[in-house]
């Protein structure tokens, strides 16, 4: 009897769902227990991966404007990149360092589209949010006195939260995209619906996994951030498996 891979999911659908299916709240803790099992399986090449991607990152940074479109067109090509290299070790392939630039290979112009569609919202966000901030503001300046000073912060935090409240939907929409587009080929707004479609069907699932992922995220950035090196990989195992849960 063969031993089966420990890096496939256990209890997977045996047919794959084109719109995603329901899981069980628990298994956004099992994410990422799969997404640890991928680190652990080859940590060297993982942490160098990872310190790959936040140079370029840092790089990125450092130039105004072209460098902040250049992340958001580049983040959905390094995501397929990151799944591809899950993929591969699910196969009990060998991971290797240029999986993190092999999205360049694979639909890398609808990956740039996801990016350009995810850019846009978030310019609609902005919009949205400056309109509802600035114009407390406006109104708060007007008013004067303590009165004006409590329209202000009120106006602020509503601008906040609208923030908050709106981004949540576009991250949804963005999740999945860039694996749906690489292992499915699917269109750019298809894969956006799709993906904001499955993490609606699982949306006490994720916010399970979102909430431990916020602890993680604290306790990785204790150690002068060093602990991101670990939680990136861990992180694309989890995307990668829950991509599988859920639609394979």
């Amino acid at each position: 009897m063969s031993e089966q891979n420990p890096l496939l999911v256990p209890g997977a659908a045996s047919r794959p769902d084109p719109t995603g299916r329901s899981v069980d709240a628990g298994r956004g803790v099992e994410w990422l227990k799969q997404g640890w099992q991928i680190f652990v399986a080859n940590p060297g090449v993982w942490i160098a991966i990872a310190v790959i991607l936040f140079v370029i990152f840092f790089i990125l940074s450092l130039i105004p404007m072209i460098g902040q479109l250049a992340l958001n067109f580049l983040m959905p090509i390094f995501s397929a990149g990151l799944l591809l290299g899950c993929r591969a070790m699910a196969k009990g392939e060998e991971l290797r360092i240029d999986h993190l630039f092999a999205g360049f290979q694979n639909n890398v112009g609808n990956l740039i589209m996801v990016g350009v569609f995810y850019l846009v919202g978030s310019a609609l966000i902005m919009l949205i949010v400056f309109m509802v901030g600035g114009g407390a503001a406006f109104s708060g300046a007007m008013m004067g006195g303590m009165d004006g000073v409590g329209m202000i912060g009120a106006g602020f935090m509503l601008a906040m939260l609208l923030m908050l409240l709106l981004s949540i939907p576009l991250m949804m929409a963005i999740y999945f995209a860039p694996a749906l587009v690489v292992f499915r080929n699917a269109a750019p707004l298809d894969a956006m619906k799709i993906s904001f479609g499955a993490c609606l069907k699982n949306m006490v699932p994720f916010l399970v996994y979102g909430v431990v992922v916020l602890v993680l995220v604290f306790i990785a950035v204790l150690p002068f951030g060093l602990g991101l090196l670990v939680l990136m990989p861990v992180l694309a195992g989890a995307l990668y498996h829950s991509y599988t849960d859920i639609f394979e």
